[in-house]
């Protein structure tokens, strides 16, 4: 059932969230359920400040998603180093498998030297390989899925590869596959350290989902590119770990520019990355030399993109510190590859 809005209440809404969103409105005994159960029994009216940091007290660390190999990662850097922005968090979407042993080790080298975590996907999905249906319109929800046991295990050999490598965080966009890690993880088959960020594709849209994946083993959730500000909150009510949030978004997610929301999203979402993707740009997933004066070109702008929201942050009198590098709670690689 839909709540429908007067005038005034339209008004309202719009004043305090800066957009009108249509809410469905669960029944009273669903609510007092969810609550029961320890989670929210809907997204709050009225948007929360998180009292929840990362473990060096701060509310938020820049995160620089789509660079794609040794290449991109010094361009990564080096452009966070000319425009002052503060990057932590590097991410790759091409797959473990799509970097060589010698890149694997340049990219750890590189990453431990400069203090900033990486994250590399595992992969293979279904997207990439046979399935018909991840190529329908209704069956794309299945594309970032491991498709068959095998692909599960081809997953896992990214995750062991990388580990081996130095790296100490892995992007995961299967269930599955983040059980298996979390299971292995406490076992003891990989290091202690090592971290699942949960990609973009295992959608994250509302409380109860974001807390099964903290309870299966995700050290950090990358929320669905379309909640609204309310949505976030009731989320971060739920969850302890980090999130992290397309601030802009590529146009195969949506596409979103929120460039405006940065200040109230680092309020409620905290601790929170904030991601600047890119709209405009093309997806390169596998990316190789082929394309590397694209995804070199698209690495520079996604930090340029990052300048912008630390200026729009200056604007808004919020002058705070975030994350040094090499901060608790950072996957920095270890490039000895070491336990």
């Amino acid at each position: 059932m839909c709540r429908v809005y007067d005038d005034t209440d339209v008004v309202r809404d719009f004043g305090q969230r800066g957009a009108y969103r249509e809410r469905l409105v669960a029944s009273d005994t669903a609510r007092r359920l969810l609550e029961g159960v320890g989670l929210p029994g809907r997204d709050p009216l009225e948007l929360p400040p998180s009292a929840k940091r990362f473990p060096d007290g701060v509310r938020y660390r820049v995160e620089i998603p789509s660079v794609e190999g040794p290449r991109c990662l010094d361009v990564a850097l080096e452009e966070a180093s000319r425009l002052d922005v503060p990057v932590r968090r590097i991410s790759q979407g091409s797959g473990v498998f799509m970097l060589t042993d010698a890149e694997l080790d340049e990219v750890a080298s590189r990453a431990a030297e400069a203090g900033v975590e990486v994250s590399l996907f595992a992969r293979p999905c279904a997207g990439w390989g046979t399935s018909a249906t991840a190529r329908t319109s209704a069956g794309g929800v299945l594309a970032a899925c491991a498709h068959g046991q095998d692909q599960v295990g081809a997953c896992l050999d990214d995750v062991l590869r990388a580990a081996k490598h130095g790296i100490r965080s892995v992007l995961i966009s299967d269930l599955g596959v983040l059980a298996a890690f979390g299971r292995l993880r406490a076992r003891g088959d990989l290091p202690e350290d090592m971290q699942a960020k949960v990609s973009v594709m295992l959608p994250v849209t509302n409380a109860s989902t974001a807390r099964v994946l903290e309870d299966l083993g995700a050290d950090t959730l990358n929320l669905a590119t379309d909640l609204s500000l309310a949505q976030i909150a009731a989320i971060r009510a739920a969850v302890d770990v980090p999130v992290d949030v397309y601030v802009e978004a590529p146009d195969n997610v949506g596409g979103y520019v929120r460039h405006h929301e940065l200040p109230e999203l680092i309020e409620v979402a905290a601790p929170v990355y904030v991601k600047f993707g890119l709209r405009n740009a093309p997806d390169v997933y596998p990316a190789g030399s082929h394309l590397e004066s694209t995804t070199v070109a698209l690495t520079r702008e996604r930090v340029r993109r990052a300048r912008l929201g630390m200026e729009l942050l200056e604007r808004s009198g919020i002058d705070e510190p975030t994350s040094e590098p090499r901060a608790t709670g950072l996957a920095v690689p270890v490039p000895s590859g070491g336990r």
